[in-house]
């Protein structure tokens, strides 16, 4: 049951990248995000950039199977459109409004999974994804911009470090988080006003790093999502201060 009276961080994302999928609280709660960080929808664009630059990047490397964890609602600029049309994909959300849109993520080949990252174990044991996905074989695991909304005491790293065990060797996890390290004092207080019950939690770059820790990052290794493999993007790029978050892509031990 969709509760359109409370923010959804898929339904917030839609609206800062100008979708359509999103009730007055998640406006109202974008908006106050934007009040602290006017460059929120700038993040919110070059992460999505980054997801299909990295998607791209894991593709390249011959892998064919793609785990996507916070798909979002859909929208251009995901994984679906920058893997190739015969790669296999699963595709993760929580949002009962992401259930509702994801037939556009269904077909031969892919499958959609309503389930929540912070149960990994139910998510690798799902049926769609056993009759989708070969663990044998090397996988593209897609955590995009949903690390940050995994608190400390619910064990952040042993959630990665379950998702990335269960994939074969040659695998390659991509990943990004925001951070408050270019932040002012001002516009933190701010935010964590917008935070009260301290679901999102912004780590900084060595923080965030650590949860891959004993797997090889993919040159240039951690760098902010507008910098990462961004040669062919626009140019100049955005400054690290207005994106405020970092991104990488490791390949797995």
């Amino acid at each position: 049951m969709i509760d359109t009276t409370v923010a959804h961080p898929a339904r917030r994302y839609n609206y800062w990248l100008g979708g359509e999928h999103h009730f007055e609280a998640d406006r109202a709660s974008g908006d106050a995000i934007e009040a602290a960080m006017p460059t929120i929808r700038l993040m919110a664009v070059e992460n999505r950039r980054f997801l299909g630059r990295a998607a791209r990047y894991v593709a390249a490397q011959g892998v064919r199977q793609f785990l996507d964890i916070g798909t979002g609602i859909p929208a251009p600029g995901g994984v679906a459109g920058n893997v190739p049309a015969e790669a296999r994909v699963v595709f993760v959300d929580n949002d009962p409004l992401v259930q509702e849109h994801s037939a556009a993520l269904r077909g031969e080949g892919r499958a959609y999974i309503e389930a929540d990252l912070r149960s990994p174990a139910a998510i690798l044991d799902h049926p769609a994804l056993k009759a989708t996905l070969d663990l044998g074989e090397p996988v593209g695991l897609m955590l995009a911009a949903v690390l940050h909304f995994i608190r400390d005491d619910e064990d952040p790293q042993g959630i990665v470090r379950t998702l990335i065990g269960a994939l074969a060797p040659g695998s390659y996890v991509a990943a990004s988080h925001a951070t408050w390290e270019y932040v002012s004092p001002a516009a933190v207080a701010q935010l964590t006003a917008q935070n009260p019950g301290g679901r999102f939690v912004p780590r900084d770059g060595a923080e965030f790093a650590a949860f891959f820790a004993g797997h090889e990052l993919v040159e240039p290794g951690l760098a902010s999502v507008a910098h990462w493999h961004a040669g062919d993007e626009p140019q100049p790029r955005p400054a690290i201060e207005d994106v405020a978050c970092n991104g990488l892509v490791a390949r797995r031990a």
